[in-house]
């Protein structure tokens, strides 16, 4: 069967995350992406009595992005033939060299959590925990696949899915005998599980799939549990949020509303997602309507975004509307590392923790 393109949100996504890329200079893990200090558990913390009460803006950090494998020396068990999520038969006989390429970094990280770690031969540039600090590089400009650099480097298998391009590099890369499998390009709360065991499947080693899928779900679990402990109840008692995705370089301001993982990710943090109310769908470019009709009274937002504009100042100053609105006036903005605030994969429970204690005791990041 032949494989598909990305389409619609997705492939926006993918486009945006491009420019974020080359506008921003994302190469290595740095101190934006994961070397800030972490925040800490929401249980150890006192929230505030009237979250919408603060003023001024808090990054959530994660801290080092080190990983921490299921299992030690892992031993796949090949081959295994699956049909992808395309529904492409494809036979993996060798996991001795990994590439595990996406926009989000997630299936790398995945694939490291599996016991796998040693295995990878390159990254993406979205893929930043510190044990892959020295993999070479196989996106060039931005998120593009470079075939000469993945050719370069012998892998045995490549999980990707429909969020790099050019798509034309991954037909190439089967064209050349490598097994690809393709796996959801989706990333939200609900499938964290499936596909860590797509992940898991593929690399032949199912066990320890289980025993990651469980361990995030228990993770995320305990973390839904102390954020609903602080978060009101009810949903006009909800503090009014939106997610802006900003690269200033580039001009690039947009608003992501249902559909997009932002949406989820506010919901799981006990906000309400403005956008819903307003018919906001997917990601679209901001526009002082739409600004003025969220009337937020929190932003989340990517950290190099933020930056990208000149930090809150450079952001109220490019978008007149948002410093009328609460957020705006409050100077109530949440930024998180690029490569980890939608990517949903193994480390969901601390980013939910993290944003979590920046929205609900933000005294405690100070």
């Amino acid at each position: 069967m032949a494989a598909r393109r990305p389409a619609g949100a997705l492939s926006l996504l993918t486009g945006l995350l491009v420019v974020a890329a080359a506008g921003c200079g994302l190469q290595a893990p740095s101190s934006a992406a994961g070397s800030d200090a972490p925040a800490p558990a929401l249980s150890d913390v006192t929230a505030l009595a009237d979250p919408r009460s603060h003023e001024g803006p808090s990054h959530a950090g994660l801290g080092d992005l080190a990983v921490d494998p299921v299992a030690e020396d892992v031993s796949p068990n090949l081959p295994v033939t699956i049909v992808d999520h395309q529904g492409t038969e494809v036979t993996v006989t060798d996991a001795d060299r990994i590439l595990a390429l996406d926009v989000y970094g997630t299936l790398a990280q995945t694939v490291a959590e599996l016991g796998l770690g040693d295995r990878l031969v390159g990254r993406d540039v979205s893929t930043q925990f510190a044990e892959a600090a020295d993999l070479p590089l196989v996106t060039g400009t931005g998120h593009d696949l470079n075939a000469e650099s993945i050719l370069a480097l012998d892998p045995t298998v490549i999980l990707t899915d429909t969020s790099l391009g050019p798509w034309d590099v991954v037909l190439q890369m089967r064209d050349a005998g490598i097994p690809v499998v393709v796996v959801d390009p989706s990333r939200t709360l609900d499938n964290v599980e499936s596909l860590t065991l797509q992940v898991a499947e593929a690399l032949g080693v199912p066990a320890e799939g289980r025993l990651l899928a469980d361990r995030i779900a228990a993770e995320v679990d305990a973390t839904l549990a102390e954020i609903a402990d602080v978060a009101p109840e009810a949903v006009q008692d909800r503090i009014r949020t939106v997610f802006l995705y900003v690269r200033g370089q580039a001009g690039v301001y947009y608003m992501f509303g249902e559909g997009s993982g932002a949406d989820g990710l506010i919901d799981a943090l006990g906000l309400h997602d403005v956008t819903a109310e307003i018919g906001w769908s997917g990601m679209k470019p901001v526009n002082d309507e739409g600004i003025v009709a969220a009337q937020p009274e929190l932003i989340l937002m990517m950290t190099k975004g933020l930056e990208s504009v000149g930090g809150v100042d450079g952001l109220l100053e490019r978008l007149p509307a948002l410093a009328q609105t609460p957020a705006g006036l409050n100077r109530r903005i949440v930024d998180m590392s690029d490569a980890q605030i939608l990517s949903y994969g193994p480390r969901t429970a601390e980013v939910l923790n993290s944003l979590a204690v920046a929205v609900y005791a933000p005294q405690a990041l100070e």
